[in-house]
């Protein structure tokens, strides 16, 4: 991959990580469910993380043209799957989504669906084996995040069968 079309990549990740801050922040502050407020507001601070990883990345390959020695390899791990167990823990009655929050909890899968495919992408196209294992880090993460968001979609959908999957109980009498 040409220094340019690295450097283009970057400058579409930033964009894609700010624009997906600003929609997390805008439904956390939105809505009034406690779990979609905590699952915005976390995914929206390990979004700034990645920005700003990006952020010296693309300045460094700005300037130097490389591999920056001062970007660490890693990015913060998520917390995003304690977030759902957290909330339904401390909160005994959660309301039910309303429509406004399952549209976006929907928006906001679509997002880590098309970052994971994107940061998979761009891994799949390096070279450098540290970059390659950044990028994959970063879909890894957006992963995560998609695989939460589904389950967060499907416990305000329904939340008694959410525990039923997640508790994995049996009607053996026991």
């Amino acid at each position: 991959m040409e220094r340019k079309d690295r450097l283009n990549a970057l400058e579409i990740a930033l964009e894609n990580e700010t624009k997906e801050r600003e929609f997390y922040l805008a439904n956390a502050e939105r809505t009034a469910n406690p779990l979609g407020k905590a699952m915005f507001e976390s995914i929206a601070a390990e979004e700034l993380d990645h920005y700003e990883r990006l952020k010296k990345l693309h300045d460094a390959w700005q300037k130097d043209g490389s591999w920056p020695e001062t970007v660490p390899l890693k990015v913060k791990e998520t917390n995003i799957r304690k977030v759902l167990a957290s909330v339904v823990d401390k909160t005994a009655d959660i309301p039910p989504a309303d429509d406004d929050d399952l549209a976006a909890l929907q928006k906001a899968i679509e997002f880590e669906a098309r970052g994971v495919e994107f940061y998979r992408h761009l891994s799949s196209r390096l070279s450098d084996p540290k970059e390659q294992k950044f990028f994959s880090l970063l879909a890894g993460i957006e992963e995560e995040h998609y695989r939460s968001l589904k389950e967060t979609e499907e416990f305000l959908k329904d939340p008694a069968a959410w525990f039923r999957t997640t508790e994995r109980g049996g009607l053996d009498g026991a």
